[in-house]
């Protein structure tokens, strides 16, 4: 039994490369001062930090502009700055459990990132797909109308004659 549960163990260790690895992804924003021909740089420069740090790479994206839901803050150089915009990226990375939290403290260091986030995750791609929606399920179906149709008159006494055969009186 000892045996079974070891082996599981050092399979496991060696999907992940190490011996204490686990998968990470960082998600983060990159301020929007900074120009389009620099963005390339400081990408570079996050990944090299998690190079540093021992990490190895998997699978990420470069940073791409987009609208912040919310405005947010962040104080650089002494002074608060608020953002509506943002260069949102993310990094899917093995490292060792131990090395992480050096990681965090030199990404909060970094006066470029507005927020990051670091979460444990698989090594499969979890980004989800966009689904085909076929639009005839949500249009309202048209209803035929006819113009020869005319309106019958309401005979009361023969409706509260099928009223009553209805509920047996």
């Amino acid at each position: 039994m000892q045996d079974a549960e070891n082996k599981v163990n050092n399979e496991s260790l060696v999907e992940t490369g190490g011996s204490n690895s686990k998968i990470y992804e960082l998600g983060y924003l990159l301020v929007p001062t900074i120009k389009e021909e620099d963005l390339s740089v400081n990408y570079g420069n996050l990944k090299e930090l998690i190079s540093s740090f021992g990490g190895e790479i998997i699978t990420d994206e470069m940073p791409k502009a987009t609208n912040l839901a919310y405005s947010m803050s962040k104080v650089i150089s002494n002074v608060r700055s608020k953002f509506d915009k943002a260069y949102f990226g993310w990094t899917k990375f093995t490292m060792e459990a131990e090395k992480l939290l050096e990681l965090k403290k030199a990404l909060d260091l970094d006066n470029n990132l507005i927020r990051f986030l670091i979460l444990k995750t698989v090594k499969e791609n979890t980004i989800a797909t966009k689904r085909f929606v076929r639009s005839e399920i949500y249009k309202k179906p048209k209803t035929k109308t006819t113009k020869d149709e005319t309106a019958l008159p309401i005979n009361e006494k023969e409706i509260d004659k099928e009223i009553d055969a209805l509920v047996g009186v």
